[in-house]
């Protein structure tokens, strides 16, 4: 590959990052689709792509999240889970790739940005978490961390994550964490029509179960989600 535009670089320098070793850059910068119709044979026995960067990148960025939540408040598990699947989300990373101008740096292939790539969630989200693992890898973590603080900055001063619906939080807290998603079942119901009392139950496979009773079906189902949250987030 050879050495990043002069573009590129100076828009990493403009956006904070320290750029020394280019080639990583150019890796966390070059999608898949690139490779395919510009490799050389040079370098076609090791095609260098984005992937093994945003695989780095993630968890640089969950640490640094996860370590500024923890630091920041006092909440319990369930709430800092809550808060850190929507801040390290793909929407959240592209949302701050298109804030800083990533696409325009983007390496696609001819038919992938024809395609729609440079604009694409997926597609940004990825990169900017590459481009983390980029920074990672060239200045340390300290610095990379500082960079995502910066970055994220507007992200964690926000609501995001925050006081979702209790299903809502409940569902992404199992998909967070690799779990089955939740299951809502009517275990009874009395009194007559006009004032009925539902018990629900919400189970997760392996995890475990709660209830709770309320005057209509949602509201029950609400007040489990809550009730789980509470027990075994």
């Amino acid at each position: 590959m050879s050495a990043l535009s002069p573009d590129t670089r100076q828009w990493l320098i403009e956006t904070g990052f320290a750029v020394r070793n280019e080639a990583v850059w150019l890796e966390a910068l070059t999608h898949g689709s690139f490779n395919s119709s510009h490799t050389t044979a040079s370098d076609a026995d090791d095609p260098k792509d984005y992937q093994r960067l945003e695989f780095l990148g993630d968890r640089v960025l969950g640490l640094s999240v996860a370590s500024w939540l923890y630091s920041a408040s006092n909440s319990h598990e369930g709430q800092l889970s809550q808060r850190l699947n929507a801040l390290v989300s793909g929407a959240t990373c592209a949302r701050i790739a298109r804030q800083i101008g990533l696409s325009d740096h983007i390496l696609l292939g001819k038919q992938a940005r024809e395609d729609g790539g440079a604009d694409s969630d997926n597609i940004l989200g990825d990169v900017m978490e590459a481009v983390i693992g980029a920074h990672f890898i060239d200045n340390g973590y300290d610095s990379a961390r500082d960079c995502i603080y910066r970055l994220w900055e507007g992200e964690l001063g926000g609501d995001a994550g925050k006081a979702k619906h209790p299903k809502s939080a409940l569902q992404e807290w199992a998909a967070g964490n690799r779990r089955a998603m939740p299951e809502y079942s009517v275990k009874g119901r009395s009194g007559p029509d006009h004032a009925s009392r539902f018990t629900v139950e919400v189970s997760i496979k392996n995890v475990g179960s709660a209830e709770a009773t309320a005057s209509s079906k949602s509201e029950a189902e609400k007040l489990a989600a809550h009730a789980f949250l509470e027990e075994f987030g």
